[in-house]
Protein backbone atom coordinates (compact mmCIF):
# COMPACT_ATOMS: atom_id res chain seq x y z
CA UNK A 1 0.00 0.00 0.00
CA UNK A 2 2.77 2.67 0.87
CA UNK A 3 5.00 1.50 -2.02
CA UNK A 4 1.57 2.37 -4.20
CA UNK A 5 0.87 5.72 -2.30
CA UNK A 6 4.13 6.93 -3.26
CA UNK A 7 4.61 5.51 -7.02
CA UNK A 8 5.53 7.57 -9.98
CA UNK A 9 7.18 9.75 -7.52
CA UNK A 10 10.88 9.01 -7.08
CA UNK A 11 10.46 8.03 -3.55
CA UNK A 12 11.57 4.60 -2.03
CA UNK A 13 9.88 3.41 0.86
CA UNK A 14 12.20 1.41 3.08
CA UNK A 15 11.40 0.13 6.89
CA UNK A 16 12.56 0.36 9.96
CA UNK A 17 15.34 -2.38 12.32
CA UNK A 18 11.88 -2.17 14.35
CA UNK A 19 11.42 -5.62 14.40
CA UNK A 20 9.79 -8.28 15.85
CA UNK A 21 12.45 -10.20 17.87
CA UNK A 22 13.04 -13.77 16.09
CA UNK A 23 11.44 -12.69 12.89
CA UNK A 24 13.52 -9.71 11.49
CA UNK A 25 14.81 -11.63 8.50
CA UNK A 26 11.39 -12.45 7.56
CA UNK A 27 10.00 -9.25 8.11
CA UNK A 28 12.63 -7.86 6.03
CA UNK A 29 12.16 -10.20 3.26
CA UNK A 30 8.02 -9.40 3.10
CA UNK A 31 9.31 -5.55 2.52
CA UNK A 32 11.06 -6.12 -0.30
CA UNK A 33 8.30 -8.48 -1.47
CA UNK A 34 5.79 -5.98 -1.66
CA UNK A 35 8.61 -3.44 -3.43
CA UNK A 36 9.82 -1.86 -0.67
CA UNK A 37 13.34 -1.38 0.46
CA UNK A 38 15.56 -2.11 3.48
CA UNK A 39 16.91 0.68 5.58
CA UNK A 40 19.55 -1.63 7.36
CA UNK A 41 19.75 -5.20 9.22
CA UNK A 42 21.53 -4.21 12.02
CA UNK A 43 23.42 -1.74 13.99
CA UNK A 44 26.53 -2.13 12.42
CA UNK A 45 25.39 -1.73 8.69
CA UNK A 46 25.52 2.23 9.05
CA UNK A 47 26.20 5.01 11.27
CA UNK A 48 23.13 6.58 12.28
CA UNK A 49 23.88 9.48 14.58
CA UNK A 50 20.60 10.78 16.96
CA UNK A 51 19.82 13.60 18.69
CA UNK A 52 21.51 11.94 22.12
CA UNK A 53 24.61 11.60 19.58
CA UNK A 54 24.71 15.35 18.73
CA UNK A 55 24.43 16.67 22.18
CA UNK A 56 26.69 13.99 23.60
CA UNK A 57 29.64 14.99 20.54
CA UNK A 58 28.55 18.76 21.10
CA UNK A 59 27.06 19.25 17.80
CA UNK A 60 26.20 17.54 14.68
CA UNK A 61 30.01 18.74 12.75
CA UNK A 62 31.77 16.84 15.70
CA UNK A 63 29.55 14.01 15.80
CA UNK A 64 30.22 13.48 12.24
CA UNK A 65 33.67 13.73 12.37
CA UNK A 66 34.51 11.19 14.75
CA UNK A 67 32.00 8.85 13.45
CA UNK A 68 34.03 9.39 9.87
CA UNK A 69 37.28 8.61 11.89
CA UNK A 70 36.44 5.41 13.64
CA UNK A 71 33.97 4.04 10.46
CA UNK A 72 35.07 1.76 8.38
CA UNK A 73 35.15 3.33 4.69
CA UNK A 74 32.07 1.34 3.34
CA UNK A 75 29.58 2.83 6.18
CA UNK A 76 27.03 5.37 5.09
CA UNK A 77 26.91 7.87 7.82
CA UNK A 78 23.44 9.37 8.30
CA UNK A 79 22.20 12.17 10.63
CA UNK A 80 18.62 12.72 12.13
CA UNK A 81 17.52 16.08 12.43
CA UNK A 82 14.54 18.29 12.90
CA UNK A 83 14.97 21.73 11.43
CA UNK A 84 16.88 23.72 8.88
CA UNK A 85 19.22 24.53 10.87
CA UNK A 86 20.35 21.14 11.56
CA UNK A 87 20.01 20.60 8.19
CA UNK A 88 22.19 23.17 6.82
CA UNK A 89 24.96 21.40 10.23
CA UNK A 90 24.80 18.09 8.18
CA UNK A 91 25.74 19.60 5.04
CA UNK A 92 27.91 21.36 5.61
CA UNK A 93 29.54 18.20 8.58
CA UNK A 94 29.49 16.00 5.00
CA UNK A 95 26.84 13.57 6.07
CA UNK A 96 26.21 11.04 3.65
CA UNK A 97 21.92 10.47 4.63
CA UNK A 98 20.19 13.65 6.25
CA UNK A 99 16.80 12.63 7.81
CA UNK A 100 14.33 14.61 8.22
CA UNK A 101 12.75 13.84 11.51
CA UNK A 102 8.85 15.06 12.47
CA UNK A 103 9.04 17.25 9.80
CA UNK A 104 5.91 18.41 8.18
CA UNK A 105 5.83 17.76 4.21
CA UNK A 106 6.19 21.67 3.97
CA UNK A 107 8.92 21.66 6.30
CA UNK A 108 10.49 18.55 4.68
CA UNK A 109 10.19 20.48 1.33
CA UNK A 110 12.06 23.50 2.41
CA UNK A 111 14.85 21.04 3.54
CA UNK A 112 14.90 18.74 0.66
CA UNK A 113 15.62 21.92 -1.62
CA UNK A 114 18.25 23.33 0.68
CA UNK A 115 20.24 20.08 -0.01
CA UNK A 116 19.57 19.59 -3.23
CA UNK A 117 21.43 22.84 -3.58
CA UNK A 118 24.90 21.67 -2.85
CA UNK A 119 25.15 20.18 -5.67
CA UNK A 120 24.89 16.53 -7.44
CA UNK A 121 28.54 15.55 -6.51
CA UNK A 122 28.48 16.10 -2.70
CA UNK A 123 24.38 15.57 -1.86
CA UNK A 124 23.35 13.42 0.67
CA UNK A 125 20.01 11.71 0.49
CA UNK A 126 17.14 12.37 2.51
CA UNK A 127 14.81 10.43 4.11
CA UNK A 128 11.53 11.58 5.90
CA UNK A 129 10.54 9.97 8.86
CA UNK A 130 8.11 9.95 12.01
CA UNK A 131 4.39 10.25 12.05
CA UNK A 132 4.26 8.98 8.52
CA UNK A 133 0.98 7.34 7.25
CA UNK A 134 -0.86 6.03 4.33
CA UNK A 135 -2.73 9.38 4.47
CA UNK A 136 0.23 11.82 4.19
CA UNK A 137 2.83 9.39 2.85
CA UNK A 138 2.18 11.05 -0.55
CA UNK A 139 2.88 14.34 0.13
CA UNK A 140 6.63 13.34 1.67
CA UNK A 141 7.47 11.44 -1.54
CA UNK A 142 5.64 15.09 -3.44
CA UNK A 143 8.30 17.39 -1.06
CA UNK A 144 11.03 15.64 -2.61
CA UNK A 145 12.59 13.07 -0.56
CA UNK A 146 14.38 10.20 -1.42
CA UNK A 147 13.66 7.63 0.83
CA UNK A 148 11.08 7.10 3.52
CA UNK A 149 11.03 5.38 6.47
CA UNK A 150 7.92 3.77 7.88
CA UNK A 151 8.13 1.34 11.16
CA UNK A 152 4.47 0.12 10.64
CA UNK A 153 5.24 -2.11 7.60
CA UNK A 154 7.29 -4.04 10.03
CA UNK A 155 5.15 -3.72 13.19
Amino acid sequence: MFVDAVAGTGARIVDTRKTVPGLRMLEKYAVTCGGGHNHRLGLDDGVLIKDNHIALAGGITEAVRRARETAGHLHKIEVETSNRNQVEEAIQANADIIMLDNMSPEDAANCVQLVKSVGDERRPLTEASGGINLDNVRAYAEAGVDLISIGAITH
